[in-house]
């Protein structure tokens, strides 16, 4: 039993890193201090209690997490701290090393962070670390869902990954695939109308393989959600070209809610190197989902990540790889530089490619993805389209995206915020980063 009262008049600070999946299982934590009387610390309020949620899926994010956990300790230098996610997960020596870090949590063992802080009045570093053994088994799922302060809400669906590509440590951090019920998800789809969210984007680490703990199907859940009134609008995050199947691209071409925007990770034109990376297809089968996609929707937005100077990626593979993707009928690339990562088989492949080359070919991919973006959004211009305008005010200005997530930028007017209005795109803005927009009316 949790003794409530050792949570009363206390504060938190949160503190997120990564992806959109941690921002919404910070929420999740957010939620259950709320729940035994913790209040969100006030912006310039020392805490009594910071949680930092941390990604580790490069080098640079570790490092990234190692200054943040040090910035976080200088500005609440008496609150407990605790580390959890992803990189306390994979190093928690490491982080327990870090001054100020009272309690590092796996990702198992975030779940019951209740009952960690159940004695709050213990000394700094009693608490200690969760050893490196009792992080590894990681099996349940933690339903979550949060809201990014602008008018997404993002809804944990799946968690873990079986894939075990060989650049990545996501399922040593993540654990196997595992996912919620449907029922539970659309309770929670409902419980975000009932607030007045109008959108919401399904997140996970690979969550065309939802179903796998349950018995249950993703073209199952999206037609379960589909169905829940008062959403205006659902994205899918990032699903694997393999698992999004033609059905699911012809029910989202044909759904009420669900919009015509897919992020779908390729990681290289070269079936080369894809077999290096022990990825479950082939360009083929990538260009065929592109395809599929363009006949049923158009309009539709693809965003494409891709890994540059994996180990194995010779010139000519690169230049392949390049020559696939310039062919490719996407919206915009999001491109990574390769991250080598303890542990992994990537660090058994021959040949690795120098830091100056990864740059430079990351910049022959970034401006081939700025290319397409103009395209995709010149394309548009004269249309007109449905928008979520956001809470965020930069100036005399309000911005938001249409289902086919263009950026639209229109003067500010508090009445539209979180509203869905029809807009005329009118053309580029002075810094060619949205779309203008006039002749605005509420959508019926």
């Amino acid at each position: 039993m949790i003794d409530r009262t050792v949570f009363e008049n206390k504060t938190a600070a949160y503190y997120t890193l990564g992806c959109k999946l941690n921002f919404a299982e910070t929420s999740a934590i957010g939620k259950a201090l709320a729940g035994h009387g913790v209040r969100k610390a006030r912006s310039g309020e020392k805490a009594d209690i910071c949680v930092v949620n941390t990604c580790s899926v490069t080098e640079l994010a570790d490092k990234k997490c190692r200054q943040a956990i040090r910035r976080i300790g200088k500005q609440h230098p008496d609150a407990f701290m605790i580390v959890t996610g992803c990189y306390a997960q994979l190093k928690p020596g490491d982080v327990a090393h870090i001054e100020g870090v009272d309690l590092v949590l796996g990702t198992e063992q975030k779940q019951d962070i209740l009952s960690y802080l159940d004695d709050l009045s213990r000394k700094r570093g009693e608490a200690g670390t969760i050893a490196a053994s009792d992080t590894k088994d990681i099996r349940r799922f933690a339903p979550s869902c949060s809201s990014d302060d602008r008018t997404r809400y993002f809804l944990k669906v799946q968690d873990g990954c079986d894939y075990f590509c060989t650049y990545c440590t996501i399922p040593f951090a993540r654990g196997r695939s595992r996912n919620g019920t449907i029922a539970g998800l659309v309770e929670q789809a409902g419980e975000v109308a009932a607030k007045g969210g109008k959108e919401i984007v399904l997140t996970g680490v690979n969550i065309g393989d939802f179903g796998k703990s349950t018995g249950e199907t993703f073209i199952a859940l999206i037609r379960a959600l589909d169905e829940v009134e008062g959403v205006a609008r659902y994205r899918i995050s990032s699903i694997e070209p393999n698992l999004i199947t033609d059905e699911a691209i012809d029910f989202v071409a044909a759904s009420k809610r669900f919009a015509p925007h897919f992020h779908i990770p390729l990681q290289s034109g070269s079936d080369t190197v894809l077999k290096l990376m022990k990825r479950k297809y082939d360009t083929a089968l990538f260009r065929h989902k592109v395809e599929t996609i363009k006949r049923a929707m158009p309009h539709a937005f693809i965003g494409v990540d891709v890994i540059v100077g994996t180990r194995g990626e010779t010139e000519e593979l690169f230049d392949e790889a390049q020559a696939f993707i310039e062919g490719l009928n996407v919206s915009q690339l999001h491109v990574f530089s390769y991250s080598e990562r303890p542990g992994t088989q990537a660090l058994k492949i021959a040949h690795s490619v120098d830091p100056k080359t990864k740059r430079l070919r990351s910049k022959r991919l970034l401006d081939i993805s700025d290319g397409k973006l103009q395209d995709f959004y010149g394309k548009h211009i004269g249309e007109a389209a449905d928008v979520l305008f956001e809470h965020t005010r930069r100036g005399n200005l309000m911005h938001g995206f249409t289902a086919n997530y263009i950026k639209v930028e229109a003067p500010y007017d508090a009445a539209l915020v979180n509203e869905p209005a029809r807009v005329a795109l009118a053309g580029w803005n002075e810094d060619k980063t949205a779309l203008r927009c006039n002749r605005i009316s509420d959508v019926e």
